[in-house]
């Protein structure tokens, strides 16, 4: 069987030819769409938007990618840059393989380690990236970036801070 990957056959459609499911579990906090929009912006668009085609019509159903397409929506910088074209995929599957394709897709990213945040919060410390500088880039605020330099146990990150004396 000569099986090719949808990957290999990235279609660009304009972005209002596009729809959400209606049953995609999946939320994003602000500060995370942010930082997609960013890295979007960064790094361009490096994965496709996967579709189904809808019958009868010029639209297609998201099946995963929903908030890069938000992105494009609401972005308008990224909106002109790609001249309103998403990168697709497109995937010929009925309601209910669609409705778990979806789950997979949300599933699969996962969630981060704490400690391998924590090693390269450490690590961008060391190599001295600030606390500015790794919450724009990273994504992160202060507190979390407080709480991965606790996890790791790396005293020298905290040289830099002041700490309150404890009342009695």
């Amino acid at each position: 069987m000569n099986y090719k990957s949808p990957v290999y056959n990235v279609t660009p459609i304009h972005y209002t030819k596009l729809q959400a499911n209606n049953y995609n579990p999946n939320t994003v906090p602000a500060t995370e769409l942010k930082l997609l929009e960013k890295s979007i912006w960064e790094d361009g668009f490096t994965q496709p938007i996967v579709c189904y085609p809808l019958e009868n019509s010029d639209k297609y159903e998201i099946i995963d990618g929903f908030h890069r397409y938000t992105i494009m929506q609401t972005s308008k910088r990224i909106r002109e840059r790609e001249k309103e074209l998403l990168p697709v995929v497109i995937l010929e599957k009925d309601t209910v393989n669609r409705i778990a394709s979806t789950i997979r897709h949300n599933r699969a990213r996962g969630f981060h380690n704490v400690e391998l945040m924590s090693s390269i919060v450490g690590e961008l410390a060391d190599s001295g990236m600030s606390d500015s500088w790794i919450m724009k880039n990273i994504g992160m605020d202060a507190n979390e970036i407080l709480r991965l330099k606790q996890v790791s146990s790396l005293t020298h990150l905290f040289l830099d801070k002041e700490f309150s004396k404890a009342s009695d």
